[in-house]
C-alpha cells in the first residue's frame, strides 16, 4: 500500500526521492560538522605539537664560514618556559660536535668543553657568541661557504630534541685558543659581532 502524507497518497518513485534528498542533507550537514570537527582538532594538534617540538627560540642563528678544520655556531637562545632547559648535546652532518665556553686560564682566555651543558634559565635569554659559549664544529667534513645553511639538532637534559639551520657567515674573529689538551690555535682578535 502506498505511503501517504497529510492524507494524500505518494508515488514509490516520489517516496524515495523524497527520502534519498533528506538523507543526503542529514548526511552532508552531520559529514560537514564532523570534517570541521576533524579539521579543529588536527589543527589543534598540529599547533600543540609544533609548540611542544620547540623548546626553545632560537633568534639569529649563523655559522664562521671555513674551508678546513674547526668552526663555530651562534645565535641567542630564548626560553619563555617556567623551567630551566640545559643543552647537553649538539650533532650535524658536517662534523662532530661540543659544547664550548671561553674562560680565563693561566692569565689567558681559552676555549673548553662546557662542564654540565649550556643552561638558558626558565624566562631568560643566553647568548652563543665569539668569546664565550658556542656549538664547536669540530673537524669538517666538508667546507662551509659563506651563505650555505647549515642544520643543527640540539638535545636536551630531559631527552628532547630541537633543529634549526643557521647560515654560514664570513667572520675573521672566533680564533680562541685551546685548553691544554685540546688543541692550540692562537687567538689573534676577539670581535662578537657577525658580520651583517
Amino acid at each position: 500500500m502506498p505511503s501517504t502524507t497529510s492524507g494524500r497518497f505518494l508515488r514509490p518513485a516520489a517516496l524515495i526521492g523524497a527520502v534519498l534528498l533528506a538523507a543526503s542533507g542529514t548526511a552532508c550537514g552531520s559529514s560537514d560538522e564532523s570534517s570541521a570537527a576533524v579539521s579543529s582538532a588536527t589543527s589543534t594538534a598540529s599547533a600543540s605539537a609544533g609548540a611542544a617540538a620547540e623548546v626553545l627560540g632560537i633568534r639569529d642563528p649563523w655559522v664562521k664560514a671555513a674551508d678546513k678544520g674547526m668552526t663555530a655556531a651562534f645565535g641567542t637562545l630564548v626560553n619563555d618556559g617556567d623551567a630551566d632547559v640545559t643543552i647537553t648535546k649538539a650533532a650535524t652532518e658536517v662534523s662532530p660536535m661540543e659544547l664550548h665556553e671561553m674562560t680565563m686560564k693561566d692569565g689567558k682566555m681559552v676555549m673548553q668543553p662546557k662542564q654540565g651543558g649550556i643552561v638558558v634559565k626558565a624566562h631568560s635569554r643566553a647568548m652563543l657568541e665569539p668569546g664565550g659559549d658556542h656549538l664547536m664544529l669540530m673537524d669538517l667534513a666538508k667546507p662551509v661557504r659563506a651563505g650555505d645553511e647549515v642544520s643543527f639538532t640540539l638535545t636536551f637534559a630531559d631527552g628532547r630534541t630541537q633543529t634549526f639551520r643557521a647560515v654560514a657567515k664570513p667572520f675573521t674573529g672566533a680564533q680562541e685558543s685551546y685548553a691544554p689538551g685540546h688543541g692550540d690555535t692562537p687567538m689573534p682578535e676577539m670581535s662578537t659581532s657577525p658580520p651583517a
